[in-house]
């Protein structure tokens, strides 16, 4: 910590204040004309980055009060996380920080934290942290206090690290409002001959992620010996460890006569540990084998599967 020499600390609307005859050890703003600043940025002024801890800050500061906060009559001043996003996801940066105004009547600084929190926890979805109501814009710019002399003023800042580390496992979902829907047509000849255990398709994309037809013959489960059975199985779904892929899919055997398809619909979260969903009873064999009904003709039957992803779950 640095060698400031602290007097007089009170407690004023939340703060804890205190003077300064040092000046602020991590950054300086130094605003020469404070009156054109109001003019010209009424939204906001962000300061230049600066390193203090390991990490990159910058100050923003909101001269006539930050509006998004129905902040009037004040000036507000934060302290923003530069990289942010590029945090390893669940990493946490507990910062004690405070803010320097100069006093230029004294030369002391007056110098304000949260007198509720010592530190302040900044993360990928929390990067700023400040005061909406830091002090009233007309305090600041009476010349009898000292902070703005001949329309010039000095804001700093000091910003220590006090402890790091990472938060417990999480997901952050995303919804797709308009999904693409993809179709794959898989021709399956030769039906006879196909062993009784589970047939594939050939991979196909929907969603940017591979997926697969599966067939079982004679059937699977409450299906084993008395129905086709038809799934739908998302590929390889351990390559990218927490993911989920929220999807709306169709699984079809093709009437090739009279286009009176059997076909079935489902909506269902698919991930490592489910990595299929579908009917074992999708089709009873008695009905799939009558050539009259078309769905198996030269011992060739035709399955079609229609894919629309609607939303993405991904591991924090």
């Amino acid at each position: 910590m640095p060698d400031i020499r602290f007097h007089q600390h009170y407690f004023v609307s939340g703060f804890l204040t205190s003077y300064s005859d040092s000046a602020p050890t991590h950054y300086t703003l130094k605003i020469g004309s404070f009156s054109w600043l109001t003019e010209i940025f009424a939204d906001k002024y962000e300061s230049g980055g600066f390193e203090a801890g390991g990490y990159k800050w910058k100050l923003v500061l909101y001269p006539n009060g930050n509006k998004k906060k129905n902040v009037e009559g004040h000036i507000s001043v934060y302290l923003e996380m530069v990289g942010a996003d590029s945090l390893q996801t669940g990493c946490e940066v507990y910062v004690d920080f405070r803010f320097f105004l100069l006093d230029q009547n004294k030369g002391t600084f007056l110098v304000l934290q949260d007198a509720n929190k010592k530190e302040i926890c900044f993360h990928g979805m929390m990067r700023y942290s400040g005061f909406d109501k830091l002090i009233a814009l007309k305090s600041f710019t009476d010349a009898s206090n000292g902070y703005v002399i001949d329309d010039s003023c000095v804001i700093g800042a000091e910003v220590f690290v006090c402890k790091e580390k990472r938060a417990g496992k999480g997901e952050s979902i995303s919804m797709i409002e308009v999904g693409v829907m993809c179709k794959h047509v898989w021709k399956v000849e030769n039906f006879s001959k196909l062993s009784a255990d589970c047939c594939e398709s050939e991979p196909f994309t929907a969603g940017e992620r591979k997926w697969k037809i599966l067939l079982y013959p004679e059937g699977n489960g409450d299906g084993k010996g008395t129905h086709i059975s038809l799934f739908l199985e998302l590929d390889d779904p351990e390559k990218v460890p927490g993911f989920k892929v929220f999807a709306e899919f169709s699984l079809r055997i093709v009437d090739q006569m009279h286009a009176k398809h059997e076909w079935f619909i489902a909506n269902n979260w698919f991930s490592n540990s489910t990595r299929d969903w579908g009917w074992s009873t999708f089709l009873k064999l008695e009905t799939f084998n009558q050539a009259h009904k078309g769905f198996l003709l030269n011992d060739t039957c035709i399955l079609e599967a229609e894919v629309t992803i609607h939303g993405i779950a991904e591991g924090l």
